[in-house]
């Protein structure tokens, strides 16, 4: 009989936390952005388009997010996948949503089990990798 570890879920209040801490990095590098976090799930947990972001920012976001869930991995991570003779070039793209391979989508992981994702929109893509990172680490 094998042992299972039961591992806290994202909650409601870890997203909006996560939310509120990719927005004081933005802000605090002069970006507005869009941030999404969802649960393992690929559920929405938390949404926020600043004022100022660009509409699109918000659709770039939650597919950054969901990108990062269903790989499994930071889109900065898979940009050069995607390049001709990448490993996921002919990845097909009859998922739910498109994918989205531009920095910005990172996954979150509690005791080493995927438990969801966050994107940001709107920023330089790097930025958009850092704001998601400052996140996660503001969560810890």
């Amino acid at each position: 009989m094998s042992t299972v570890t039961a591992v806290a879920p994202l909650t409601i209040q870890d997203a909006d936390a996560l939310v509120a801490a990719a927005h004081r990095a933005a802000e605090a590098a002069g970006a507005t952005v869009s941030v999404t976090v969802l649960d393992a799930g690929g559920h929405l947990l938390a949404f926020r388009r600043d004022d100022r972001a660009v509409l699109i920012s918000g659709e770039t976001s939650t597919r950054k997010a969901y990108t990062a869930l269903q790989l499994a991995a930071p889109t900065a991570d898979l940009v050069d996948a995607v390049q001709p003779g990448g490993l996921f070039h002919t990845l097909p793209t009859a998922l739910d949503r498109p994918l989205l391979f531009i920095a910005g989508g990172v996954p979150i992981h509690r005791d080493g089990r995927l438990v969801g994702a966050i994107g940001v929109g709107g920023g330089a893509p790097e930025q958009d990798h850092q704001f998601a990172i400052a996140a996660i680490e503001a969560l810890a």
